[in-house]
C-alpha cells in the first residue's frame, strides 16, 4: 500500500514508521488514523517485520488532531445520536465505524493488538492524540527537546485513543489525573519523572538509540513467544484473578514448548545460538480466540 501520511521503512526486521506531514507538525488526520491502523495490522501479520519504531518527520512528533481542517475535524458524524448500545452492538456499522468511532482509539486498539514490541520515538511535540498514540506502545524514549501535552480540557474535550485505560496503568491514577486536569505541556524530564517515558535522550541520537534499543527486544528470541508474552503482560495483568493467568500461561507454555522451546532447550543444552523457526503469522488457533475474548 502506498502511505501519504505516514513512512514505512524496513530494515532488518527493524520497521520505523514515521508520521511524515513534517509542514503540518505531523498533525492527525483521519486519513492518518486509517493508515496507522492499516500499518499496524500488516506489520502484525509481516514475518520480515520483527519490531517497530514509531517517530516523526521534522521537529515534531505529532502536534495533535489538524484542526484547520473543515467540518467537524475529528471527522465525526453530527447527525448521528448515537448510544451505549450502538457502541456494543453496532461497532463495526460503517455509520458507527465511519462517523462515531474515535480514530485515535482504532490507532492504539492496532497498537495494543499488534504481534510485534512497539517502541516510541518521540523527537519534538506530542500532545494531544501525540500523546494518547504513544500510550500503546510498549516503551516510550524522548528526545531532551520533547514537549508532552493531555491538552483535551483546553478544548473542551476529553482525553481519547483509549487513553483513559492505558495513562492511569502506567504513570498511576494521581499523575494521570494532574496531566488531564491541569492541560500542561510538560517537558522530556518531567514525564521521566512521571513514569511516562523510558529515558531522555540527546535530540541528535534519539534514533540512532532508539533502533539500538528496539533491535535488543528481538535479537535470538522467537517471535511466537514474544506476541505471547506482549498480549499476556497487557491483558492477564488487568485480570481480576490470577486463575486466568493461569489458563493462559498453561496454554502459551504448551504451545511455545512443542514448538520453538524445542529449538531453544536444545540450543541452550549444546551451547550455541538459537535458531528459531515460529512464525508471528502463524499462532496456535486459541490465540485469536483469546484476544477476541472468546472463551467457549
Amino acid at each position: 500500500m502506498h502511505y501519504t501520511t505516514i513512512d514505512w521503512q524496513l530494515d532488518d526486521g527493524l520497521l520505523t514508521l514515521t508520521l511524515n506531514r513534517p509542514e503540518q507538525l505531523n498533525a492527525f488526520t483521519v486519513e492518518m488514523a486509517n493508515e496507522l491502523v492499516h500499518a499496524f495490522e500488516r506489520a502484525s501479520l509481516d514475518d520480515a517485520v520483527r519490531v517497530v519504531l514509531v517517530t516523526g518527520a521534522g521537529r515534531a512528533f505529532c502536534a495533535g488532531m489538524d484542526l484547520s481542517r473543515p467540518g467537524n475535524v475529528f471527522g465525526l458524524d453530527e447527525s448521528q445520536t448515537p448510544t451505549l448500545d450502538d457502541m456494543h452492538g453496532r461497532l463495526e456499522d460503517p455509520a458507527i465505524f465511519d462517523g462515531v468511532r474515535d480514530t485515535g482509539g482504532r490507532v492504539t486498539l492496532a497498537i495494543h493488538a499488534c504481534r510485534k514490541p512497539v517502541v516510541g520515538a518521540i523527537n519534538g511535540a506530542a500532545v494531544g492524540i501525540g500523546a494518547t498514540m504513544t500510550l500503546a506502545m510498549d516503551f516510550r524514549l524522548a528526545s531532551e527537546k520533547a514537549r508532552i501535552g493531555f491538552v483535551f480540557g483546553r478544548l473542551g474535550i476529553v482525553p481519547e485513543a483509549c487513553s483513559s485505560w492505558f495513562l492511569p496503568r502506567i504513570v498511576g491514577l494521581q499523575q494521570a489525573l494532574e496531566w488531564v486536569y491541569t492541560g500542561d505541556i510538560f517537558d522530556a524530564e518531567e514525564a521521566r519523572r512521571g513514569g511516562l517515558v523510558r529515558s531522555v535522550h540527546a535530540a541528535d541520537s534519539l534514533l540512532d538509540d532508539a533502533r539500538t534499543f528496539a533491535r535488543r527486544l528481538v535479537a535470538g528470541r522467537s517471535p511466537v513467544a514474544t506476541a505471547f508474552a506482549r498480549q499476556m503482560l497487557y491483558r492477564n495483568s488487568a485480570q481480576p484473578h490470577p486463575l486466568e493467568a493461569h489458563r493462559i500461561d498453561s496454554l502459551a507454555m504448551f504451545y511455545t514448548s512443542v514448538g520453538d522451546g524445542k529449538e531453544g532447550v536444545a540450543a541452550f543444552r549444546e551451547k550455541r545460538d538459537a535458531q528459531f523457526s515460529g512464525k508471528a503469522s502463524q499462532m496456535p488457533a486459541f490465540y485469536e480466540q483469546w484476544l477476541n475474548g472468546d472463551s467457549a
